[in-house]
């Protein structure tokens, strides 16, 4: 193997050995080029390593005619042109894992040092003055820690958290009652998490699910002795609408890590007496740096010399003849997965895949992916993807079974996929009909023929005249638009649905009045 890498990032030096071990590895550490030299130079290398300061864009991929992999020393990987990395058939690999127990155990530094007020009572002391009123602290045991999100380093701090004998309650959407039962803490809804909670931290991705997630309102819920956390991703919290919470103390304290724009060395939270803050080190420990340059380097040495890699973050190569036969698929498999993302609520436990007909008899195996990865994605974000969704689902605890046979019940081939519950099961069934594209053909037993895109409303009532023109009537009123209907039943005068493409999304004043006509049962807005 003869390849060179290019490290245009400081990197821990023990965590880039795996590069210097490697038998025909030159390894260059360029950690100051300018856009312009690396542009000059990147077409020399075969793989590049780097962590948040270098911007690889779409210029710098497409000027790298030898790059076969690029390396981000971390979890984020925002600074790096993925769709361009995939388009040029350059692997992306990423550390999620290696600084999980640094950013866990700042958290619960940040938790006690808010607790107990060490910040400002050392400040002080520095300033000559010896003030042990002013600085009474808090007393974590028995208090209870709000969780939202427990993904990895979610579920890291609710383990710290129990070993100081805190109560922990968590939101998740894929947290089931009984993984909660074996970690020993509780499951909780959104607001009843933020409710209880004397100290609340977040930890989640940043996405437009949880972009502000705690805004006004939930800081409205919140006990005014509770303090918040945030050291995942700056916009998870409103920040505004924390500062004037605070300031009006309508909570007692924020221990703050990740801001919006950094560095945030004038933000005005800073300003009040509640607030300790650091200026993003939640990954910044030797160890967690050079576990994360470790894990990059290890998987760069797997891509260069032909084998699996770990983390890969974009789409593996498919051969063109396999991938001439899933390609019409592809959407449909997405959107079906999607689209049953948008109506169940509880934390999934199994998903059942059946295809049938023509689509049975070809490599499924990407199809799996991109409904795993479009029921994923409005929960997790866009870090789910074709090759690590199966992964993602399996630390989820979710089981993924794929069925096949060749009857399709009247269709030439068929997409099912089915969400199992600890309470419920929900169904959606997928065609690809010539000529027209994908097709919802059944949702949970009920005949269905919907286009799966833009702005839809489902609405379950009861079948019986009139119920259809009280709907239309009302949205006619509120200036929506229909651009299509359908309606689904199992018996004459049973339970229905009607499934409605509309122009824009449906507003909270208009959902809220379609739920309260007689005979409406349940109504869910989904925007695919």
């Amino acid at each position: 193997m003869h390849a060179r890498v290019l490290i245009a990032d400081p990197l821990s030096e023990e965590g880039i050995e795996p590069l210097y071990n490697t038998d025909g590895v030159k390894v260059d550490i360029k950690t100051s080029l300018s856009k312009e030299e690396l542009l000059n130079s990147i077409d020399q290398y075969d793989a590049l390593l780097v962590r948040s300061q270098t911007q690889v864009t779409k210029e710098v991929i497409a000027k790298g005619k030898k790059l076969r992999v690029i390396g981000r020393a971390g979890v984020g990987v925002d600074n790096i042109d993925i769709e361009a990395a995939t388009e040029h058939g350059v692997v992306v690999v990423n550390a999620p894992n290696g600084n999980m127990n640094a950013a866990a155990e700042h958290t619960l530094a940040m938790i006690m040092s808010l607790a107990r007020n060490i910040p400002q009572a050392f400040h002080a002391l520095k300033n000559h003055v010896w003030d042990r009123s002013t600085y009474m602290g808090v007393e974590l045991k028995n208090k209870t820690l709000g969780i939202i999100g427990l993904g990895r380093i979610g579920a890291e701090v609710a383990y710290r958290a129990k070993g100081q004998r805190m109560n922990v309650i968590a939101y998740d959407p894929f947290l089931t009652d009984k993984r909660a039962e074996t970690m020993g803490i509780q499951n909780g809804e959104f607001t009843e998490v933020v409710k209880q909670a004397d100290f609340l931290t977040v930890h989640t991705p940043l996405m437009d699910a949880t972009r502000n997630i705690i805004n006004e309102e939930a800081f409205k819920l919140m006990k005014p002795s509770a303090y918040i956390i945030n050291c995942a991703r700056g916009g998870i919290i409103h920040e505004e609408a924390l500062y004037n919470a605070l300031k009006e103390n309508k909570i007692a304290g924020a221990a703050i890590d990740v801001f919006v724009e950094e560095p945030a060395i004038d933000h005005p939270i800073l300003t009040l007496p509640n607030v300790i803050a650091t200026p993003h080190l939640g990954a910044s420990t030797i160890e967690a740096q050079e576990n994360v340059a470790i894990d990059v380097s290890e998987d760069v040495v797997r891509i260069l010399s032909g084998n699996l890699v770990r983390n890969p973050v974009n789409i593996p190569s498919v051969p063109e003849e396999s991938m001439k036969e899933v390609a019409p698929y592809m959407n449909l498999a997405l959107k079906t997965g999607e689209f049953l993302a948008r109506i169940q609520t509880e934390a999934i436990e199994e998903m059942h895949i059946r295809y049938a007909g023509e689509v049975a008899n070809i490599d499924v195996a990407p199809l799996t992916r991109n409904i795993i990865k479009g029921y994923l994605r409005p929960h997790l974000g866009a870090r789910v993807n074709d090759v690590n969704a199966a992964y993602v689902a399996e630390k989820k605890g979710i089981a993924i079974h794929e069925h096949k046979t060749n009857a399709a019940k009247g269709f030439t081939n068929a997409i099912t996929v089915e969400i199992r519950t600890s309470n419920e099961v929900r169904t959606a069934t997928g065609t690809l009909l010539n000529g027209l594209g994908a097709r919802i053909v059944n949702i949970d037993g009920y005949p269905v023929d919907v286009v799966p895109e833009g702005h839809l409303v489902m609405v379950h009532h009861k079948d019986q005249p009139g119920a259809i023109g009280k709907v239309g009537t009302l949205f006619a009123d509120e200036g929506i638009n229909i651009a299509s209907m359908h309606v689904g039943r199992k018996q004459i005068g049973g339970e229905a649905i009607m499934m409605l493409t509309i122009d824009h999304e449906l507003h909270e004043g208009a959902l809220e009045k379609v739920k309260q006509l007689d005979h409406i049962y349940h109504v869910t807005p989904i925007n695919l």
